[in-house]
């Protein structure tokens, strides 16, 4: 069998990619999500909540259903309703986005650990994933170029957003919408409902983060399942400057913080590894001190989001 040797130093850069393809998938879709949310003119701290939730959701679906494909449908469907919800609720006036984001981050945490707790122990089945890795007959190799299926979807559906928001007829209602409500009434648009769609779809995209992480990496429903991924892809948005594209690399580099602590297990490095743990949320908070500037925080940003004003 291959050892940490085999490989040499040169594993821990691919380590490194491996596990940042691995762990930036949640963040990924998360983040779109929130950009999708945000480009129309609202804040969804929510999505947290969403994420575990979603989590739970497809793991027991998957679980019941026999099919992984079939719970990353139940978790979009569960992040569909969470963000219709939210999005009813923000349209009456005098309510702040930003409190009902957390209030349903507490409540979809909540609903998760309740109704998740049959499904601690219970197997589900795995989301399937691609061997890249096929080349090589290290172990190490092949398993960190496991490629998912998802970060596939998500790569490919962040290019597809960006070009929406840029060409298409529904990106400019979008970002109308987003920029002014007057000028979208003016427009003979209905922002309340754009806004509801927006927060809707970017909910169902959050539940589909959420079964990635039940169903494939870490592969397991339990109620710390998501450690606050979901309150960190709100930072990444801002640090991707609302582009659907910028998320899928800035998710990459979250993902590569949070897979350097293992990169380095690989190898053998043992003492002090855990601090490596830490390396996303370090991440976090220096870039939200780097974009709290006041030339560049709001650089990008839609006009009608709750930090404008």
């Amino acid at each position: 069998m291959s050892t940490s040797a085999d490989i040499g130093l040169w594993g821990v850069p691919l380590a490194i990619l491996g596990g940042a393809i691995r762990v930036s998938t949640p963040f990924l879709f998360v983040s779109l999500g929130e950009c999708l949310t945000e480009r129309s003119g609202r804040i969804n701290l929510g999505l947290e909540g969403t994420l575990v939730f979603g989590a739970m959701a497809g793991y027991a679906i998957a679980f019941q259903t026999g099919s992984a494909w079939v719970g990353v449908l139940a978790a979009a469907l569960a992040g569909t309703v969470f963000g219709l919800f939210h999005g009813w609720i923000c349209k009456f006036r005098g309510v702040n986005d930003i409190a009902i984001g957390i209030a349903m981050m507490l409540l979809g945490s909540g609903l998760a650990f309740f109704f998740g707790k049959p499904y601690i122990q219970p197997v589900a089945p795995d989301l399937p994933a691609i061997p890249l890795g096929w080349w090589s007959d290290v172990t190490q190799v092949q398993a960190a170029l496991q490629i998912n299926v998802l970060f596939l979807i998500g790569a490919v559906f962040s290019v597809a957003l960006w070009w929406v928001f840029k060409s298409t007829r529904v990106g400019l209602t979008i970002r109308v919408v987003g920029d002014s409500t007057d000028a979208a009434r003016a427009m003979g648009l209905n922002p309340d409902l754009v806004r509801l769609l927006a927060t809707a779809a970017g909910g169902a995209l959050a539940g589909v983060g959420g079964a990635y992480l039940s169903l494939y990496y870490p592969g397991s429903w339990n109620e710390g399942v998501s450690s606050g991924q979901g309150l960190m892809a709100v930072a990444l948005v801002i640090f991707a400057r609302w582009n659907p594209v910028y998320c899928f690399w800035a998710a990459l580099l979250f993902g590569g913080a949070g897979a350097l602590g293992p990169a380095l297990q690989s190898v053998g490095v043992s003492q002090g590894y855990y601090l490596f743990y830490a390396a996303p949320y370090v991440l976090t908070l220096g870039l939200l001190i780097a974009t709290s500037s006041p030339n560049r925080a709001l650089e990008g940003a839609p006009g009608e989001l709750s930090i404008t004003k």
